[in-house]
């Protein structure tokens, strides 16, 4: 699924992970996202697909196994997680587990300050990813005043006012009705355009054979990944992944 040559934006190796006194949820699992594709991560319900994703994005470390970034091992110190964390940013599925921030622009602002940017970088990232995701008008609104899918664009201009590399999504569709979802899919369209990488977990097929470039499935076998198109016609792994 990678370039050849190509050293991945993000990477796991042998990456394993269990819940403290849990069993193992994800064992051995290489994974390389490429720079510039769409990337649809799919499987069953609890079968770790959000653990990948924090995984991959530094919210939970591997029992067993590495997380590299441009070709690095991640050290887990305040250095290396600044390095990651301005390289692969994750949106978790609940915008509410996000938002916290009495109004929009204080929210998206919130990643970028903690960065120690100077004022006018701050307002400047605001601005772009507040238009970005097309949410310019409601800057100044309260976040418990948006609707759903306001927030859901919200917590994503968070992400995007950081300027990562990688985008992860999880579950970003769920809970909006059609004219929601290809809304969102034209914002997330138009990121990649300007050339940021997106991850996104959904349970959608149809949706990540328009959408993604790539696909990963996850199965109790483990990870699958192909072009979407090809991986995706296999009605063995899509049963196996429900």
């Amino acid at each position: 699924m990678t370039v050849p040559d190509a050293v991945p934006v993000v990477e796991l190796r042998g990456a394993s992970f269990a819940y403290e006194d849990g069993p193992e949820v994800l064992s051995g699992v290489d994974f390389a996202v490429p720079e510039g594709r769409a990337l649809a991560l799919l499987g069953r319900n609890g079968g770790g697909k959000t653990t990948l994703l924090r995984l991959l994005s530094g919210g939970l470390r591997c029992t067993a196994g590495r997380l590299r970034v441009t070709g690095a091992d991640v050290a887990y110190d305040r250095k290396g997680l600044t390095r990651l964390r301005t390289t692969v940013q994750l949106v978790v599925q609940d915008p509410d587990d996000q938002l916290f921030a009495a109004s929009v622009g204080q929210d998206v602002s919130f990643g970028p300050m903690n960065l120690g940017l100077p004022e006018d970088e701050v307002r400047t990232r605001v601005r772009e990813a507040l238009e970005a995701l097309d949410i310019t008008a409601l800057e100044d609104r309260p976040t418990h005043l948006l609707s759903y899918g306001q927030r859901k664009r919200a917590a994503i201009a968070g992400a995007v006012a950081m300027r990562p590399r990688v985008l992860i999504l999880d579950e970003p569709t769920a809970g909006l009705d059609p004219h929601g979802q290809e809304r969102l899919l034209a914002v997330l369209d138009g990121l990649r355009e300007a050339g940021t990488t997106v991850v996104m977990a959904t349970h959608d097929v149809d949706l990540a054979l328009r959408w993604a470039d790539d696909a990963a499935v996850l199965v109790p076998e483990g990870l699958r990944t192909g072009p979407v198109a090809e991986l995706l016609a296999d009605a063995d792994l899509l049963r196996a992944a429900r």
